[in-house]
């Protein structure tokens, strides 16, 4: 490990009460949309949430559909993973991997046609990957084997694509660790594994590639880790946060997300809020709290940031979304 690393002091074991924090943290949002139902634009307790370059969010809930939407929550398309018997994605990301042909997309996809979505299918224990108009490219999937072999997986997490092609895919349940797979899908190196320690994850829930750094909501240890790509295994290089309902600690952080400022906008699970933090770990902002009115959040899963720098927040619980300027959390 880096010297420079540097580690939250509070105790793992540690107790919050998410209920004590703030019912309301800077003012309402601008936008909220979306209610609880089974019909196209609506939500059954959402679980992630992706966004494109066009600022076209791609949202997966408990039904197993992915629908998509523009940014001011007006429905577009939609369709259905294969399977959802045993359980449904938790995990969505755009990626443009290296080597993927845009020829034969047409439509809504046509200028993004060599961008991918790829979906944690959590419970069958694979990525899938689909063009953004919906096809499924299954000759990109990588896994579906549970085990604890290279290349078979636990209940996967999140699926994220670096520059180079390279695919990186989180684990939870027997095996609490990411793996790295070449453009073509074939297995090069994990690291990992379940505990506390400074490197491993319980339940490795987002993961954030930007540039030759990997971000990783490692969210039953409360805690956010950073990774340097560059090395054959990636090496640690940061961890930040600890267990509680103070300013800068976390309380089950699902998922992550970056401004453009280099800032990292945070989504938590049990403390039912956001917070935004600089790159060095340091507390900036929060909004939300528990609760159903606009403004709060009820046990919120996912979040991203588009071009406008406005954040989305997946206010899962509630079957919703709401918007809010990134200005809002400073």
């Amino acid at each position: 490990m880096r010297a420079s690393v540097a580690i939250g002091t509070a105790a793992i074991g540690s107790t919050a009460i998410p209920g004590c924090i703030s019912g309301a943290l800077h003012g309402q949002p601008e936008l909220v949309w979306g209610r609880r139902g089974f019909s196209e634009g609506r939500f059954l307790k959402p679980r992630a949430i992706a966004i494109d370059p066009a600022d076209r969010l791609y949202i997966v809930d408990t039904t197993g559909r992915i629908q998509v939407f523009d940014a001011d929550g007006n429905y577009l398309r939609g369709w259905s993973t294969p399977q959802t018997k045993n359980g449904r994605p938790t995990g969505l990301a755009v990626a443009l991997p290296t080597g993927f042909s845009p020829s034969g997309v047409d439509g809504p996809d046509a200028q993004l046609s060599a961008h991918r979505l790829l979906v944690a299918d959590t419970h069958y224990y694979r990525m899938l990957c689909y063009t953004l108009s919906g096809k499924l490219v299954p000759e990109q999937q990588i896994g579906g084997v549970a085990g604890y072999s290279p290349g078979e997986f636990a209940f996967v997490t999140d699926a994220v694509c670096d520059a180079d092609g390279c695919f990186y895919i989180g684990e939870y349940g027997d095996s609490d660790r990411i793996q790295k797979f070449d453009p073509s899908g074939q297995f090069m190196t994990s690291w990992g594994g379940t505990g506390n320690q400074p490197g491993q994850f319980v339940r490795p829930q987002s993961l954030v590639v930007q540039g030759q750094t990997l971000w990783v909501a490692d969210a039953c240890n409360h805690r956010i880790q950073r990774f340097d790509l560059s090395t054959p295994t990636p090496t640690l290089v940061g961890i930040f946060g600890s267990q509680g309902s103070e300013s800068g600690q976390f309380y089950y952080p699902y998922d992550l997300t970056l401004a453009a400022d280099g800032t990292i906008v945070v989504c938590e699970y049990g403390n039912q809020r956001l917070q935004r933090i600089d790159s060095n770990g340091n507390w900036i902002a929060s909004w939300g709290g528990p609760g159903f009115q606009n403004g709060q959040l009820y046990q919120p899963w996912g979040v991203v940031i588009d071009s406008d720098r406005r954040v989305h927040v997946l206010d899962s619980n509630n079957h919703r979304v709401q918007r809010l300027p990134l200005s809002q959390l400073s």
